[in-house]
Order: structure tokens, then sequence, then C-alpha cells
């Protein structure tokens, strides 16, 4: 039974820092979707956006947070 327990115990702190890991990433890609709205990039900010959005819903199966490059009247 105390193999179990710290195997699952084992399984969930991997679990939880690769989770840290890809918020890490996130926050990161946020950065970098921000610095290319803030040069122009726009077009770009906005793919980069897209996918962050994908990753955020459907991988790590969170809600949406927008993005300023999201909601840009700028074309």
């Amino acid at each position: 039974m105390a193999r179990d327990d710290d195997s699952n115990k084992n399984r969930d702190d991997d679990v939880d820092r690769y989770r840290q890991a890809a918020e890490d990433a996130l926050q990161q890609l946020d950065w970098c979707i921000g610095y290319l709205h803030g040069i122009r990039k726009v077009d770009i900010s906005r793919a980069l956006a897209k996918n962050r959005s994908y990753i955020r819903t459907q991988l790590l199966e969170r809600s949406e947070e927008p993005m300023p490059a999201q909601q840009t009247d700028e074309m």
C-alpha cells in the first residue's frame, strides 16, 4: 500500500510541476504577444494569441483570458 501511495504522490508532484512549467511558458508567450503588438507586428501577435487561446482552453482545460492583441481594432 505504501508503495502505491508514494507512486501516486510522485505522479501528482510531476503533474503539478509540468502544469507550472506550462503556465510559465504561457506567461512568456503573453510577453511576446504584447511585445509584437507594441512594435506593430499585429498579424503575428494575433496568430500567437490564437495559439495561446487553444493551448489554454484545449490542452490545459482553463478558461480563456483575452489578450489585448485579440481585441485590437488595428489591421
